[in-house]
């Protein structure tokens, strides 16, 4: 008998790991430690997520977040990645843009709403802006580091062999540096799906994950807040295993600039 691969061991993990985490809040739901109102079972959540679903109101509110949070990821990314490659390339701009990378990068995104919102006022760009700038500086920073790390006997011997400038950085400098950007990737888009929520918490006056929540909040509808929050979940859960997992697949994997897990 085969054993399984290690794709179909990782989302029997997940599976489990979601299930236990699942009826640890059941049991607690159903202990009366808590009123029902405030935390309500699965059961209920579940009826209201999919009454959500079949008016299209969930499906609204999650196509408004994703639109925010991906127009924003990807100003970072058309900014931030060559941005970063280029500060490893060019001491020049290094010395220039890192210090002011390493000034703003500590200051949490969220701190930014009162004064966005100042600028821009309420709605999508000042969301959008948000993200932006909460995923620049990872995606920035991990691909400075990953450009300086490359080593160096590579470049030497790819400079031997007749490699050109072109050659080199597509060829030597990129998967070298691989690991680093796709590690940067995931970062951005961790903080940019916070800021995401979080500024439409503060900043949208209407549609979108966070703002659901925030309206469910004033009129104690505890299983629209759980629901959306599932929603959030899973939509990060599904990036990262898709789309993150698909990349690192097919890039560093496939370079051998590293090895899969065993488990």
């Amino acid at each position: 008998m085969n054993a399984p691969s290690p794709g179909t061991r990782s989302i029997l993990r997940a599976t489990v790991t979601i299930l236990a985490a699942a009826a640890i809040y059941e049991i607690i739901a159903r202990s009366g430690i808590f009123p029902r109102a405030l935390l309500p079972t699965l059961t209920t959540v579940a009826d209201t997520l999919v009454s959500m679903i079949a008016d299209g109101s969930m499906l609204r509110h999650a196509g408004y977040t994703l639109y925010r949070m991906l127009f924003g990821f990807s100003l970072a990314i058309v900014i931030g990645l060559p941005l970063g490659i280029l500060m490893g390339r060019f001491r020049a701009v290094e010395q220039f843009f890192l210090p002011l990378a390493s000034a703003l990068m500590p200051i949490p995104s969220l701190a930014w709403v009162p004064v966005f919102i100042l600028w821009f006022g309420l709605g999508n760009t000042t969301t959008v802006l948000i993200v932006f700038y909460a995923a620049m500086f990872p995606m920035l920073l991990n691909a400075w580091s990953g450009v300086r790390s490359v080593n160096q006997i590579w470049l030497r011997a790819a400079g031997v062999m007749g490699a050109d400038e072109n050659s080199l950085f597509w060829k030597v400098i990129i998967p070298g540096a691989s690991p680093f950007i796709i590690t940067g990737l995931r970062q951005a888009f961790q903080r940019a799906w916070i800021a995401v929520v979080g500024a439409e918490l503060i900043a949208t006056s209407d549609w979108g994950l966070g703002w659901v929540i925030y309206d469910a909040k004033e009129f104690l509808n505890a299983d629209v807040m759980i629901a959306s929050l599932a929603v959030i979940g899973c939509i990060g859960f599904v990036f990262e295993r898709l789309v993150f997992g698909s990349l690192e697949r097919n890039t560093i994997l496939r370079w051998g600039m590293a090895r899969v897990a065993k488990g």
